[in-house]
């Protein structure tokens, strides 16, 4: 894996920081003063990647493990680091740069992955989008890495949206969503699943699962945001805590 900064592969170079505005010639994407200032995790969970509030795996873990082996995000999906995702899904393409310049650094951590995996959109979503977020974001970090990009699934129905759901929602909202369409070049390989942000990990699970089925030999997932771990203290979900006493 032959990493490069954007600079150095494209001659691209910015002139303003991405967040705050800031006059830049150097190259970079985000003054030093912005980049600092993004949210990261000080304690992340060693299966998920997400922040947690103490050292271990946490209880979402515990409970049912992730598909993915190793998950790993950039930034926390707080302040700017979000608001950056949500101008990139809004429609500022050119942040694919941004996300994909500050999820580099975390990919010797998956030094054995063999290609770059996109979470696949219905045609319809990408109408609606007015592009393909996730397969740029994912071709835009393999012209770095050198990683090839293998979009070997397709997602086969719409889902309602994720943002209201739980864990135990979301996954039965996706699931059987995606479908291994080049199974071939699935078959014994361990792929690195490359998206702008992680919530519960609903998502990677499901497409990891079925790249498993397909014969994948390892899944791994990298970020550039996540959502913190809320539940520190292994309480149960929101859910349970609901339900009335029999």
């Amino acid at each position: 894996m032959c990493i490069t900064s954007l600079s150095e592969k494209f001659g691209i170079f910015n002139f303003t920081c991405d967040v705050c505005g800031r006059e830049l010639f150097t190259g970079a994407r985000l003054c030093d003063a912005c980049r600092a200032a993004l949210p990261r995790a000080r304690c992340i969970c060693p299966l998920c990647g997400r922040s947690v509030g103490e050292e271990g795996v946490c209880p979402e873990c515990k409970e049912r493990r992730n598909a993915c082996e190793k998950c790993r995000s950039a930034f926390l999906h707080e302040g700017d680091a979000a608001r950056l995702v949500r101008r990139y899904k809004d429609g500022a393409r050119y942040l694919a740069a941004t996300l994909a310049g500050e999820m580099l650094p975390l990919l010797p951590a998956f030094a054995d992955a063999e290609a770059l995996v996109p979470i696949p959109m219905t045609a319809r979503a990408v109408r609606r989008r007015g592009f393909d977020h996730g397969r740029l974001l994912a071709e835009t970090l393999s012209g770095l890495c050198g990683l090839p990009v293998l979009a070997a699934a397709v997602k086969q129905r719409e889902t309602a949206p994720q943002k209201t759901l739980s864990r135990r929602e979301r996954e039965r909202n996706l699931e059987g969503c995606f479908h291994i369409v080049r199974r071939a070049e699935v078959r014994g390989k361990t792929l690195l699943i490359a998206d702008d942000t992680m919530t519960t990990g609903a998502t990677v699970h499901e497409l990891a699962s079925a790249l498993l089925r397909a014969k994948a030999k390892k899944v791994y997932a990298v970020t550039f945001t996540s959502v913190a771990y809320r539940d520190v203290f292994g309480l149960p979900p929101a859910e349970t805590l609901r339900r009335p006493l029999p």
